[in-house]
């Protein structure tokens, strides 16, 4: 259970040797292509990347922005490009978003012979559903669930460019209890690791405190009332609830919302 007194210490064996396998790899990459979700840019992004990174030409994608709301990720884009980063919003359903990535994606590649890019990114930022995109196919293996083990895999996108995927690796620590439950909601942290219920609620009541109690979104007891989940009794089934009513939120039904600024905004 995600709790106010302890920060939950995530980092599984598979994660630690993929971040391993990463620093070796990195000899061969050329371009770096970060996913982070839109959603969350700042919290999702792991910064243990830039040390690996080091000064390689770098593309940052802001995933599943079909379900970010869009004037933040304006203002995120703004905040980047005042950084003089290369980054593109990303919707991995729409071919209009990955043209703009295959863009940006052959200025870095471009007149340099053949070229090797890495996609790196925590879980569920939608890595796979990107690298789909940009092969015109389904050939990344796409999860929705944190903690999945996948080996490196290469693709050849373009003639002269191939791209590897690689296992979501989150950061070791995840800093605040506030930054849990929004990584946990959103998919990066495994269902086992978590209360389904706490984070549930606690997304609630964040909705609640930031838009001045006129949300739309039902709580978790409305949820579970409204659709049924109900044990013999009578008494309300809240942990199948929670499960459903985080899936329903990251399938859209609550609508497009955003979890926080960046820092020129705050």
């Amino acid at each position: 259970m995600i709790s106010q007194e302890n920060v939950i210490q995530w980092y599984p064996g598979h994660m630690a040797t993929a971040m391993r396998q990463l620093v070796d790899k990195m000899k061969l990459i050329d371009v770096v292509i970060e996913v982070v979700d839109a959603r969350l840019p700042g919290i999702s992004s792991n910064d243990m990347l830039d040390a690996v990174i080091g000064k390689k030409p770098r593309m940052l994608v802001l995933g599943h922005d079909d379900l970010a709301n869009p004037a933040s990720t304006v203002r995120w884009l703004a905040h980047y490009n005042g950084m003089h980063r290369r980054v593109v919003a990303v919707n991995a359903k729409d071919p209009g978003s990955i043209s703009k990535a295959n863009f940006h994606l052959g200025q870095l590649t471009s007149g340099k012979g053949t070229q090797r890019a890495i996609v790196l990114g925590i879980p569920n930022t939608g890595k796979s559903s990107i690298i789909n995109g940009l092969l015109r196919r389904t050939a990344a293996k796409a999860e929705d669930k944190a903690g999945v083990t996948r080996s490196m895999q290469w693709f050849r996108v373009q003639p002269t460019l191939e791209l590897m995927d690689t296992p979501g690796i989150l950061v070791p620590k995840i800093a605040t209890p506030e930054a849990q439950w929004m990584l946990a909601l959103t998919g990066a942290i495994p269902r086992e690791r978590f209360d389904a219920e706490d984070v549930a609620n606690r997304f609630h009541l964040w909705l609640t405190e930031t838009s001045s109690g006129r949300t739309k979104v039902p709580s978790l007891e409305t949820f579970a009332q409204t659709r049924g989940f109900m044990r013999k009794g009578s008494e309300v089934d809240y942990h199948n609830a929670a499960g459903s009513y985080i899936k329903d939120f990251n399938d859209g039904k609550f609508g497009r919302i955003t979890f926080e600024d960046p820092p020129s905004a705050e």
